[in-house]
C-alpha cells in the first residue's frame, strides 16, 4: 500500500501529463515501460454488465439481485464470473480528490457491495472514462488515474472498463497506458478493458496495456442494422461481426478483441440470439451478457449456458475463428481448437431458410495463425452437432443441412 505522500506524488505526476491532439496523433507510445500485465484472462472473460438493459438506472439493490441470480440460474457455474457495473455509479470526488459512489444509489458504499459480490463466488467490475467526464456525464478519470486505481483496489474491484468519451486533445495510447500503470501500481490485480471503440486501433498497440479492447462501436439489439444517433452510430450483430472478423491476428490468451457486450435475450428472435452467441464464441470474444437475468427465459438460459458452445469460446488454444468462404448469403467459419479439433459454423445471413449438401471434403485450409491444417483427406473427423446436441456421421460422409434464416449450424470436429 502506498503512503499518503506517495499518493500525492503520483497524483501530481498524472496532472503533469500533457494531452496530445486527437486530430494530430503523435508517435508516442507509453506502453514500453509498463510493468508486465498480470495473467488474468488466459481465455476470454465471461460475465454480465448493467448497461444494455439498465443504462444509468442502477443501484446496489439491483446489483445484489443480479449477483444472487448469477448463482441461482447456474450462470456462475457455467463460467460467467464478472458482475460489471457500467456508467452512472459515480458520486462526487471527496476533498482529497478520491471518487465516491452515489450516496443515494449506493448507500452502503462500493466496498460493501464488492464484499457481497465476492461472497457469492463472483468478481466485480466497475466503469470509468479516460476523459474529463464519462459518457453519462459523471466524473471521468483524467488527472486522477492513480487515485482512481488506488480507490478501486481499496474497494476490491476486479475489472475496469475504461471508456473514451470527452477526450478531446487526449492521446489514447498515453491515456490507456497511464491507467494501466496506475492499475498495476494499485496493489491489486484488475482486468483492464479498453473501450475506445476501435477508433485509435488499440488492437495494434495495446497488447501489453489491456486484457481486452473494443474493436467496434456500440452494439444495438438488432441482427442486421445500423442506427444513426446523430453524432454516432450503433451497429447490429452482423455489422459488429464484420468489423471484428478482420482482426483475428491481434487476439490471443490474455489479450482479446472485444466486439462489445451481447444482446442475447433482449428482444431478437431465438434464431438470431443463437447466431449472435455462436459467432461471439467463434470469434473467441469476451462473453459479457447484457440482459435482465432475473427474467431470463428458459430458452435464453439454455442458449447462453450451452457448455459445448462455451467450450469453443474458452478453448485454451486462444485462436479467433475466421470466415473461410461466403456463398449466396451463407458463410462458412472455421476455428482451430486444442488437440487438433476444429469448430465449423455455417451462418445464414439471409431472410430465407437454406438447405444445402455439406461435404467437408470441399474445405481444406492451412491456418497461418495457428499453424494447423483442416482437411479431411488425412483425418476422418468425428462430427458433433452442437445445437442439435448429437453425434452425426463422420466427416467423410456428406449430409443435407438446413440453416434457418438468421441462424447457424455449428459442429465440433475431432479425431
Amino acid at each position: 500500500m502506498k503512503t499518503h505522500q506517495s499518493i500525492i506524488l503520483l497524483v501530481l505526476c498524472t496532472l503533469s501529463f500533457t494531452p496530445l491532439s486527437a486530430q494530430q496523433p503523435q508517435p508516442v507510445i507509453f506502453s514500453e515501460d509498463i510493468p508486465a500485465k498480470p495473467l488474468l484472462c488466459p481465455t476470454p472473460p465471461m460475465g454480465w454488465s448493467s448497461w444494455n438493459t439498465f443504462a444509468c438506472d442502477i443501484n446496489e439493490d439491483l446489483i445484489k439481485a443480479m449477483a444472487d441470480e448469477m448463482v441461482a440460474t447456474g450462470l456462475k457455474d457455467a463460467g460467467y464470473i464478472y458482475l460489471n457495473l457500467d456508467d452512472c455509479w459515480h458520486g462526487e470526488r471527496d476533498a482529497d480528490g478520491f471518487i465516491q459512489p452515489d450516496p443515494v444509489r449506493f448507500p452502503s458504499g462500493m466496498k460493501a457491495l464488492a464484499d457481497y459480490v465476492h461472497s457469492k463466488g463472483l468478481k466485480i467490475g466497475i466503469y470509468s472514462d479516460a476523459g474529463s467526464a464519462t459518457c453519462g456525464g459523471k466524473p471521468g478519470s483524467l488527472g486522477h488515474e492513480y487515485q482512481d486505481a488506488l480507490q478501486y483496489a481499496r474497494w476490491g474491484i476486479d475489472y475496469l472498463k475504461y471508456d473514451w468519451c470527452n477526450t478531446e486533445n487526449v492521446n489514447s495510447k498515453g491515456a490507456y497506458s497511464l491507467m494501466a500503470k496506475a492499475l498495476r501500481a494499485s496493489g491489486r490485480d484488475i482486468v483492464f478493458s479498453l473501450c475506445e471503440w476501435g477508433d485509435t486501433q488499440a488492437y495494434s498497440w495495446a497488447e501489453n496495456v489491456g486484457h481486452l479492447w473494443r474493436t467496434t462501436g456500440d452494439v444495438n439489439c438488432c441482427f442486421d442494422c445500423e442506427l444513426d444517433h446523430g453524432g454516432w452510430k450503433s451497429l447490429g450483430v452482423l455489422q459488429i461481426m464484420d468489423k471484428n472478423e478482420k482482426l483475428r491476428q491481434f487476439a490471443g490468451p490474455n489479450h482479446w478483441n472485444d466486439p462489445d457486450m451481447m444482446e442475447v435475450g433482449n428482444g431478437m428472435t431465438e434464431s438470431e440470439d443463437r447466431a449472435h452467441f455462436s459467432m461471439w464464441c467463434m470469434m473467441a470474444a469476451p462473453l459479457i451478457l447484457g440482459n435482465d437475468i432475473r427474467s431470463m427465459s428458459p430458452a435464453t438460459a439454455a442458449l447462453v449456458m450451452n457448455k459445448d458452445m462455451i467450450a469453443i469460446d474458452q478453448d485454451p488454444l486462444g485462436i479467433q475463428g475466421l470466415r473461410y468462404r461466403t456463398e449466396s448469403g451463407l458463410e462458412y467459419w472455421l476455428k482451430p481448437l486444442q488437440s487438433g479439433a476444429w469448430a465449423f459454423c455455417i451462418l445464414n445471413r439471409t431472410l430465407s431458410s437454406r438447405t444445402i449438401t455439406l461435404d467437408f471434403a470441399d474445405f481444406h485450409m492451412f491456418d497461418n495463425l495457428s499453424r494447423l491444417t483442416f482437411e479431411t483427406g488425412s483425418h476422418n473427423y468425428k462430427v458433433y452437432n452442437i445445437w442439435a446436441g448429437k453425434e452425426e456421421a463422420p466427416s467423410n460422409k456428406s449430409r443435407k443441412v438446413t440453416i434457418p434464416s438468421h441462424d447457424v449450424v455449428v459442429y465440433r470436429l475431432t479425431y
